[in-house]
């Protein structure tokens, strides 16, 4: 078992090389990550693809029985993986941030390792026979964002392992320690070359993604880029899992207690200090009720205490990266021009430390503000008042993203009907952003495609082959 200490020794490299990597909420120094090339992908493909023979005549029981132990692994480490997380990404150990993201990962390993996939028959009429099997792709390239870098590195990378390919990852430069240190625990399991790490900036997972050696990309991150590796994956066409931008809209309908559904919506919007894919990103509450959503829901928002990341009483951090405060920043600033209501924040302290953006509601707002219509992927969350529920479920439709969304209603046969009507992956009842190991979750429209989680996400990882006869 490491300590944060040995474990950050493990994979920090020597004073004078590398790059430098802060913690958001102090600016103090935490380490030094290596500074890679193509010429060190290439070396990581190369590698993946030598193990993967290997890997892929594993019986499947063998493969999971791997899988198993690094679970163990992970659940044996998870304090000192916390903790660097904390440090580097600024979540705090507590609520659902740093321990809970190292919980996930742990969970998130053992179910879809466990998860049957048995033989499918398709035909069995006496005349015909016909048999659906999945099998190994060869080698997943695997790219990972900085908000949730360890627990989207799982969701990733366990499901192609578990079904017979070997994996090339790459952290976020933003996250770049998280993602080594969750590697090197995985490694202390794994065979030799099943999952390789490369670090780096863009260009290194452009040259990933072109490479003909791979197979597959799964990538987490913005419409901008998943387009980018769309155009990049032609040339020996790819398959391609993408989990892109979101906007997700919440609807309020006028038989909700706001004050029991404050807390709910609020987690839904604030998880990870609002840097999250599928989080809460524009509320609609009916005209009948808005004032008293917007007060409970402020009321608890006061409750909840922000700070660095290492004290065990906060529970929402800083943003963690100065481009995204001053996104945030940017939108909030643009919403308070046009004479929308700050309702609490709103005002950050520019001179602090850390890039820190408080807690913000902003009320009485446009329903085409910029910040109602493009993501802040912040602590900033627009509420706009509505008379009129088909035209909101119109304006739920209107962007081009469609990741997820919620309805929010004691009757929950009225707010399912709702739900069918909405164009996103996922849409929750009375919560928001819940996603569970055993349940599909994947994106709409300019979202992405490809499913992630559950049996689904294990054949998105393999090639169907149907065995006729």
């Amino acid at each position: 078992m490491e300590t944060y200490e040995s474990l950050l020794a493990a994979i920090t490299v020597k004073d004078g090389e590398g790059r430098e990597v802060f913690n958001p909420a102090t600016g103090e120094l935490i380490g030094r990550v290596p500074v890679q090339t193509v010429a060190d992908v290439d070396a990581a493909i190369a590698r993946a693809k030598a193990a993967q023979p290997a890997w892929a005549a594993l019986s499947d029981e063998e493969r999971v029985g791997y899988l198993n132990k690094v679970a163990d692994a992970i659940e044996a480490n998870a304090e000192p993986l916390a903790e660097l997380l904390s440090r580097e990404q600024g979540k705090p150990l507590n609520g659902p941030n740093a321990r809970f993201e190292v919980g996930g990962c742990v969970a998130w390993t053992r179910v879809p390792a466990n998860t049957p996939l048995p033989v499918d028959v398709v035909i069995d009429d006496g005349e015909n026979y016909a048999e659906m099997h999945y099998r190994p792709l060869g080698v997943v390239g695997a790219i990972t964002p900085w908000n949730w870098p360890m627990m989207i590195a799982i969701w990733q990378v366990v499901p192609a392992l578990r079904m017979g390919n070997t994996v090339v990852q790459k952290p976020s430069e933003y996250t770049t320690l998280s993602g080594l240190a969750l590697n090197h625990v995985i490694n202390s399991v794994l065979p030799e070359g099943v999952l390789n790490t490369v670090v780096g900036a863009g260009d290194l997972g452009g040259h990933l993604v072109a490479s003909d050696d791979i197979a597959k990309i799964m990538f987490t991150g913005s419409t901008r880029t998943g387009k980018k590796i769309i155009e990049s994956s032609s040339g020996n066409i790819k398959r391609l899992t993408l989990e892109l931008g979101g906007n997700d809209a919440g609807i309020v309908l006028d038989d909700v207690d706001p004050k029991e559904i404050a807390e709910g919506l609020f987690w839904g919007a604030f998880i990870n200090t609002g840097q999250t894919c599928a989080a809460l990103k524009r509320l609609y509450v009916p005209e009948s009720i808005y004032d008293e959503v917007v007060d409970a829901l402020a009321e608890f928002a006061k409750q909840m205490p922000m700070g660095p990341g290492l004290d065990e009483n906060n529970v929402l951090g800083p943003l963690q990266n100065e481009m995204q405060f001053k996104v945030v920043d940017g939108l909030v600033k643009a919403a308070k021009e046009s004479g929308a209501r700050v309702v609490m924040g709103g005002d950050p302290d520019y001179d602090a430390p850390g890039n820190f953006y408080p807690t913000t509601l902003i009320a009485d707002i446009d329903p085409q503000n910029p910040l109602v219509v493009e993501e802040q992927f912040g602590p900033a969350l627009p509420i706009i008042k509505y008379t009129d529920l088909e035209e909101v479920i119109k304006l739920a439709n209107d962007l081009e993203v469609g990741l997820g969304a919620s309805v929010w209603s004691k009757d929950r046969e009225k707010a399912r009907a709702i739900a069918a009507r909405i164009q996103a992956g996922t849409v929750w009842i009375n919560a928001h952003g819940m996603v569970n190991p055993f349940i599909p979750f994947g994106g709409a429209k300019q979202s992405g495609y490809g499913q992630e989680f559950g049996v689904e996400g294990l054949k998105a990882v393999a090639q169907p082959q149907v065995i006729n006869g």
